[in-house]
């Protein structure tokens, strides 16, 4: 089966949230037996976010999750460090290390400055991944941060190493897409998912209900009811950057619609998931202590082609995750096989 293309927007060069100029990202990946996660770093520009702001914002689809950094985000409307992504129990070890590697170039951040606000994103990989060990360390952290690069991974890598989706092998996927803006003219939004959610029998493919096929006609209302009968303990962290020249009531809209995308492919944002968006724009950097910020926004009616491309970037990148993640064995021999393995035990038809 072939990697279909969402929407009909195209994407960029790269078709990743790199497509942003200065947005680069950044994998550090813990491959040990039981031990299978790791931390991604979204940087979104190349300078000292402490004292160049970008605005930002979040939506919460669902709110079932332990992310750190928000409710300042959400206040100030500003992100202040690179988002970082791991596993649910190494918030606090990653939190530790922003503000480590924040401190470096801003020492007096928490004395004459004010304290940084480290943005820290997480999803439960514990089905494949021992969370017990705590094995994310700072140090992993750094070695991210440093690996971060316009080339993104995309699979079973970085905090995507343990994650599943649709109970297969999830994980990092990255999409974008152009978007014309009437006469103004032609802006980027990217997309970058750690995709740890779903139930096999609701997974839509571009439209196709490719997990019903999946489940097979073995009786596959009687295995969707089973899998239904334990709720959705699984999340979805997305990140969205854009170059439009957005403030953060914008931005916030924007990261809305990254709800649309998730639900194309069978979400229906399930009780136990924690379903989050984050959203920023490059095209403007806010400095520290400025008295007076101006910006050239794009009008409300115009933003659109912004919507759309959001929600296909994020569709497109959830489907990026599945297609590109291999098959992964972990805690107390959990598997989860990726997709391709299991379309080619299943030898389903390339199309419906």
């Amino acid at each position: 089966m072939d990697l279909p293309h969402i929407g009909r927007l195209a994407a960029g060069p790269r078709n990743s949230i790199a497509d942003v100029a200065g947005v680069t990202v950044g994998h550090c990946t813990l491959d040990a037996g039981p031990v299978q996660t790791g931390v991604t770093v979204v940087v979104p520009h190349g300078g000292n976010l402490f004292t160049h702001k970008l605005p930002a914002a979040v939506a919460v689809i669902n709110g079932f999750g332990k992310s750190a950094g928000l409710v300042q985000l959400e206040e100030l409307g500003t992100l202040e460090t690179p988002v970082a992504l791991t596993n649910v129990f190494s918030v606090g070890a990653v939190l530790t290390a922003q503000v480590r590697h924040a401190l470096q170039s801003n020492p007096e951040s928490g004395r004459s400055l004010p304290s940084v606000n480290a943005v820290v994103m997480e999803c439960n990989d514990g089905y494949l991944n021992d969370l017990h060990a705590f094995a994310v360390q700072e140090s992993h952290f750094r070695q991210a941060l440093a690996a971060a690069s316009t080339e993104v991974e995309q699979g079973a890598v970085g905090a995507g190493r343990g994650m599943s989706s649709f109970e297969l092998k999830g994980g990092i996927g990255s999409a974008s897409r152009k978007a014309v803006v009437g006469a103004v003219g032609e802006f980027t939004v990217g997309a970058l998912v750690l995709s740890n959610f779903g139930k096999m029998p609701d997974l839509i493919l571009d439209g196709r209900p490719l997990g019903r096929e999946l489940v097979g006609p073995a009786g596959p209302a009687a295995q969707a009811a089973a899998s239904d009968a334990a709720p959705e303990k699984g999340s979805i962290i997305m990140i969205l950057a854009t170059d439009a020249p957005l403030d953060a009531r914008q931005l916030k809209r924007l990261a809305t619609r990254a709800g649309a995308g998730l639900a194309r492919t069978g979400s229906a944002y399930g009780h136990g998931s924690g379903d989050i968006a984050l959203a920023f724009s490059t095209a403007q950097q806010i400095e520290a202590g400025s008295e007076c910020v101006h910006a050239s926004l794009l009008a409300d009616h115009l933003l659109d082609p912004l919507f759309h491309a959001a929600a296909d970037s994020v569709e497109q990148a959830i489907v990026n995750a599945l297609f590109a993640a291999q098959t992964v064995r972990g805690r107390d021999g959990h598997e989860r096989t990726s997709l391709r393995d299991c379309l080619a035990a299943a030898n389903l038809p390339s199309s419906p």
